[in-house]
């Protein structure tokens, strides 16, 4: 929206004169754009959220490597000196002293199948025995293994993670993308928090010195005796009030200075002075496109469907700990055993494993039924509450987009308003110096004039506030027309 003629006498108006006598290197001067710009950087909010995000994606890189091949050292060697219970070849057991060393180190790699929720696995071992009584040893080597294992009625939580970690990690960069436009939204909020402190603290010192002029001059009015002592102290009382109002102003707008400091990370204690922009970036925004837009970007959406899955996955959970239960072992490969290596590696045999394991509850009371059920109530009630959830996200996005919208003519109306307010207080003053007007008419134009200003200020905060929260709502910009992302990889650094 261009300035309009009222905008610029108003941007006149408002322009607080004590902050213009300052030296330019004794104040640091910030517009909103570029307190954003710093709060976007290095604020609280963003070191949490760029920490959040880092969390996520090294979770989702764990779920990725789930999915990729896994190569494997291991090895356990073990020292046996004692007297142990051996299985002679006519079946009988005698002790036996013995005194070995056992070493072994095998190399394995394993893929993991999400569909079946299995894991298909390659070996090669070697192991040697050493009898330290008698001074001898022998290896037994695995020159390659190759097997499959498997729950085949479980609970397949590689199916469900493919469903649900890239869905999270989607959730968590939009989060992040979010988290900035709500540190732009507390930005605005602080920054026109002591935009309305130094308004008021220019105000007051206007008031001020517009209450010591007439004061001086209800002196010699009274002196003269047109004027009554009741007017003359009125006049006093004014005045008083008006340097209370003005310590109060200067010990706001501290306060309100230091939280903005605090909020953007800054650490110059140099003194901040705000720079209220009259110019707004947009004015309507049709409300289907902010709801379409929300529903394509809110992370808030995506974080209802992974809601949905996770109440699924637990469904699925409680049904696979139920009824018939059924584990597959099985593998095939090579072995062979020698006094040195070369023997262990000559003309290695076959050798086949199968291992099939069933497990049936015949009586268990109703556990399994009742887990179930219990999942199932679970997921009904995260359903309706999404649902729910869903509504209320749509009755907020409408609700901003119809006080976003008139936020334009709000403005328009608080310039106007605040424009003329400050020509009747001009009117009043004079015509109470030519003794044409009561002190309780100039009295209320001046009142009208601060409310005016401050009605300005506070319209401004609610456009900006309004149009940042749009923004994290649909993730969209309506300026640019295109959807606010952030370059992620930056933040691995």
């Amino acid at each position: 929206m261009k300035k309009s003629y009222f905008q610029l006498l108003l941007w006149v108006l408002l322009t607080p004169a004590v902050f213009a006598q300052q030296p330019a290197d004794s104040v640091l001067r910030l517009t909103l754009g570029q307190a954003v710009e710093i709060a976007r950087r290095q604020s609280p909010d963003v070191l949490y959220a760029r920490h959040s995000f880092r969390s996520s994606y090294w979770n989702y890189c764990y779920y990725k490597a789930n999915y990729l091949p896994s190569l494997t050292f291991s090895s356990t060697p073990n020292f046996n000196h004692a007297i142990n219970a051996i299985t002679l070849p006519d079946g009988t057991s005698q002790y036996i002293q013995q005194n070995q060393l056992n070493t072994n180190a095998t190399f394995s790699i394993t893929q993991n199948v999400a569909l079946t929720g299995g894991s298909f696995f390659v070996q090669t071992s070697l192991q040697r025995l050493d009898e330290l009584t008698q001074n001898t040893y022998s290896y037994k080597s695995t020159p390659v293994v190759i097997g499959y294992q498997q729950s085949l009625l479980g609970y397949n939580s590689l199916k469900w993670d493919n469903k649900t970690e890239p869905l999270q990690f989607e959730t968590a960069k939009k989060t992040y993308a979010e988290a900035l436009e709500l540190v732009a939204t507390n930005t605005a909020a602080k920054f026109f928090g002591l935009a309305k402190a130094q308004t008021d603290l220019e105000i007051a010192q206007t008031n001020y010195a517009n209450a010591d002029t007439l004061y001086i001059f209800a002196q010699g009015r009274y002196n003269i005796g047109t004027i009554t002592e009741n007017e003359m102290l009125q006049l006093e009382i004014n005045k008083l009030n008006e340097e209370s109002n003005r310590l109060n102003a200067q010990l706001s707008v501290d306060d309100c200075m230091e939280a903005l400091r605090a909020y953007l990370g800054i650490k110059n204690a140099l003194p901040i002075t705000v720079i209220v922009e009259n110019d707004i970036p947009l004015g309507n925004v049709n409300l289907a496109e902010a709801m379409q837009y929300t529903m394509e970007n809110s992370p808030d959406i995506l974080s209802m469907k992974l809601q949905k899955l996770n109440s699924d996955s637990q469904v699925a959970n409680a049904k696979a700990s139920t009824g018939l239960k059924a584990d597959l072992y099985m593998q095939l490969g090579l072995a062979q055993t020698g006094v040195n290596l070369e023997n262990a590696y000559r003309e290695p045999l076959n050798q086949q494993y199968v291992e099939v394991g069933f497990r049936l509850p015949i009586l268990d009371w109703g556990r399994g039924k009742g887990q179930v059920q219990v999942a199932k109530s679970r997921r009904d009630m995260v359903y309706a509450q999404v649902e729910q959830s869903q509504n209320n996200l749509e009755m907020n996005i409408t609700k901003i987009v119809k006080q976003f919208n008139l936020q334009s003519n709000q403005l328009i109306v608080a310039v106007k308003a605040a424009y003329t307010a400050e020509r009747r207080n001009e009117v009043a003053r004079k015509l109470y110096l030519l003794g044409k007007s009561t002190i309780l008419d100039l009295n209320a134009s001046i009142t009208e004039k601060d409310t005016a200003k401050r009605n300005y200020i506070n319209t401004l905060y609610n456009y900006w506030s309004l149009y940042f929260t749009l923004r994290s709502i649909t993730l969209f910009d309506f300026e640019k027309n295109i959807p606010i992302t952030e370059d992620y990889k930056l933040l691995m650094k």
